[in-house]
């Protein structure tokens, strides 16, 4: 115990510094830029995913240096005390800015809709008149495969129905204002075809029955919605209702509790989680030690240097005899976050918006749209498929990428992921197919007829033949299970391990060059001494 007074100068206090001064300036930001000055970006980004991942930020630059004072047995440990820190700032954060959107939105009366274009925009809105046409509605039907190994089918049903001043309007062709509601339900991605078909019907049913019961005009006041993927959603059901629709539509939602209702216990659970958090991280603080010559150092004004993040972040920049990896990997990962930014989503994109950005699909791809062979190498249905597929990249980039050099390394990557796509759409008729796993299990496939030719160091062999077989195999297996494109898996593989069987002669020659000159080379040295 004699320890925390130290503790609580030197890491506590920044800690709570750093916690509050974010959660503020973050809230005061979003109120000023996207509330009031009316910054367009998608809700969900602002809500949630950048005060997720910012806190990052101040926690790696300010506060982890002085947690690498605290002697730890693992560096998980450490990194579990930077993760919970990050949690801490994230979590009030995130339920900040719910509270801010809902306290800020103000509510207006209107005499009908057709007022709303001459009044100033709110959030929320009260009509005296209007009539919600359940007749002519708008329908946009989807879904999503979401978690791990792609395991979720989520099954959505987006209905808009006209919001109108009377019945007397319902002989107008294109409407501009609606009511939205949504319906959705989740089912396993193993399902066969026919099964989901058949839960789907069962879930549309069960849709429509609530729909025919549901009393839409018995609402407290209607919610505008956002720039979300909701929204969206409902623009493209409206689109489906009138090719002639505009992205100008206006959608709500019908709320039914009471207006002073609508910030819910949102400011209390910011305080309480804010307060919780910082508890729990001061008790784990207590156990630790210092480490007494880093603690002294730290006094004493010199700086520690920390190499372990120097170290993460190169394997994002190219350097000799790793150039191209790094450069894959980056172009794979703006992608993703080109498509997060755009609002298409974050841990999972839709179909469609995959297929508008160059996904594999064999209607399209052999109508004379050829290039989706190669720009569906660099899409990713979500975060943990691009994550996956990037530690793959990264472990076989490292050891086969000296071997083969930067630009045979990228020959191997697009012709064996062009292969992979071709040998997808050879095996599925209409299946929409992306990620780079077909060029990494290409790379894995040379790799792999690397290994059994013998073309590495015998150091080397043993150890990555196994661990290249497993994660093949796991991967492989996987895919059988259903929700993954195994034929460009095996596609890749196969023309992958041709490559290396074709390549592995000039390759040995020029390991064994390489050999022979530094042995060359050291002799001389030898003989200099």
């Amino acid at each position: 115990m004699k320890e925390l007074p130290d503790k609580l100068r030197i890491i506590y206090k920044p800690f709570i510094v750093i916690a509050i001064g974010f959660i503020l300036i973050y809230t005061i930001l979003n109120w000023l830029l996207f509330i009031q000055a009316g910054i367009s970006l998608k809700e969900d980004i602002i809500q949630f995913w950048l005060p997720f991942t910012l806190p990052w930020i101040p926690v790696l630059v300010w506060l982890r240096p002085r947690i690498r004072l605290l002697n730890f047995k693992n560096d998980n440990a450490s990194f579990g005390f930077q993760f919970l820190a990050t949690l801490v700032i994230a979590i009030p954060t995130i339920i900040a800015q719910e509270y801010l959107v809902t306290a800020t939105g103000k509510l207006t009366t209107l005499e009908n809709i057709s007022a709303f274009e001459n009044s100033k925009q709110t959030r929320y809105y009260n009509l005296r008149n209007y009539y919600i046409d359940k007749q002519h509605i708008a329908i946009q039907n989807t879904a999503t495969v979401t978690g791990k190994g792609n395991q979720d089918f989520n099954m959505f049903i987006y209905v808009a129905m006209p919001l109108l001043t009377s019945i007397a309007d319902t002989s107008n062709p294109e409407p501009a204002y609606w009511v939205g509601k949504s319906y959705s339900e989740q089912i396993s991605n193993r399902l066969s075809e026919q099964e989901k078909r058949d839960r789907y019907k069962i879930f549309a049913d069960k849709s429509q029955k609530d729909f025919d019961t549901t009393r839409f005009d018995n609402f407290t006041y209607l919610e505008l919605i956002g720039n979300t993927e909701k929204h969206d959603e409902y623009i493209t059901a409206i689109k489906n209702y009138s090719a002639r629709a505009a992205n100008h539509n206006i959608v709500f939602e019908a709320k039914n509790e009471a207006f002073e209702a609508r910030n819910g216990r949102k400011l209390p659970w910011t305080v309480a989680s804010f307060g919780i958090g910082i508890i729990a991280w001061m008790l784990l603080l207590v156990f630790p030690k210092f480490n007494q010559k880093r603690l002294e150092q730290f006094k004493a004004g010199n700086t520690i240097r920390d190499t372990d993040l120097k170290e993460m972040f190169d394997f994002f920049i190219p350097k000799e005899g790793f150039f191209t990896t790094p450069i894959l990997i980056n172009l794979n990962l703006l992608v993703y976050l080109a498509m997060v930014l755009a609002g298409y989503g974050f841990f999972s994109f839709k179909s469609l918006d995959l297929l508008n950005w160059g996904a594999n699909f064999k209607p399209l791809t052999t109508n004379g749209q050829w290039w989706r062979l190669l720009t569906s190498t660099f899409l990713h249905g979500g975060l943990m498929h691009i994550l996956a597929n990037m530690y793959g990249l990264l472990f076989v980039g490292i050891f086969l990428e000296p071997v083969l050099g930067r630009w045979k390394f990228l020959f191997v990557y697009v012709s064996t992921g062009i292969l992979a796509s071709i040998a997808s759409i050879w095996w599925y008729d209409a299946t929409i197919s992306v990620g780079a796993s077909g060029a990494i299990f290409g790379l894995y496939g040379f790799f792999l007829a690397c290994l059994l030719m013998k073309v590495f160091s015998p150091g080397m062999q043993k150890a990555f033949l196994v661990s290249t077989i497993v994660f093949v195999g796991f991967n492989l297996l996987m895919g059988f299970t259903g929700g993954i494109d195994n034929a460009a898996h095996i596609g890749g593989l196969l023309s992958g391990f041709i490559l290396g069987l074709v390549m592995s002669n000039q390759l040995k020659q020029k390991e064994s060059a390489i050999d022979e000159y530094a042995e060359q080379h050291e002799y001389e040295k030898q003989e200099m001494v």
